[in-house]
């Protein structure tokens, strides 16, 4: 025959402990996540710092986050998080990221990487930016930011910033300002 079926204790202890969990799932959930059209100062004091710190518990040295919720240049919603350990960032070789950081550090590029996430997508329309230089200049520097993966080719002589890219560019760009 086959197995014996659990006792009655066994599974109203099995539906007591699921009961928790969820219970405990919800609790986190209401205090981590904002009601529905709060503020963005609510939101930032809320802060992220409390969901690390529970994440990255066992990492000596804690660690980063990044994340954002945005509604990207073609209307499409756009959420991203990463985060890693303070050690894992460290221990990297920073100078792999040179090419991917030094895409960002022209003034042209940022320019143009800038126009396409308020919606550019033509080179016609960005070459209507002042100060861009030549439209072999432009091309130039958007070949530098598809290179890098901060853009990509959306049919001939359109370029788009993929999804996965957008929510890091703010992160970094936020970064940056003083």
């Amino acid at each position: 025959m086959g197995d014996a079926a659990p006792s009655w204790d066994a599974l109203v202890g099995q539906v007591a402990e699921v009961s928790r969990r969820i219970s405990e799932l919800e609790e986190r959930v209401r205090g981590s996540t904002p009601e529905p059209g709060a503020d963005l100062a609510s939101i930032e004091a809320q802060g992220a710092l409390p969901g690390l710190r529970e994440r990255l518990e066992e990492a000596a040295r804690r660690g980063v986050v990044f994340a954002g919720s945005v509604v990207g240049p073609d209307g499409e919603p756009v959420e991203w998080e990463r985060s890693e350990a303070t050690e894992s960032v460290l221990g990297s070789d920073w100078s792999e990221t040179a090419e991917t950081l030094g895409a960002l550090g022209h003034p042209v590029r940022l320019r143009l990487i800038q126009a396409l996430a308020e919606g550019r997508t033509a080179v016609t329309e960005l070459m209507e930016l002042e100060g861009l230089g030549t439209t072999g200049q432009v091309y130039h520097h958007l070949r530098q930011l598809v290179s890098a993966g901060w853009l990509e080719t959306a049919g001939r002589g359109r370029y788009r910033i993929p999804p996965s890219r957008l929510v890091p560019l703010l992160v970094v760009v936020a970064g940056a300002r003083r």
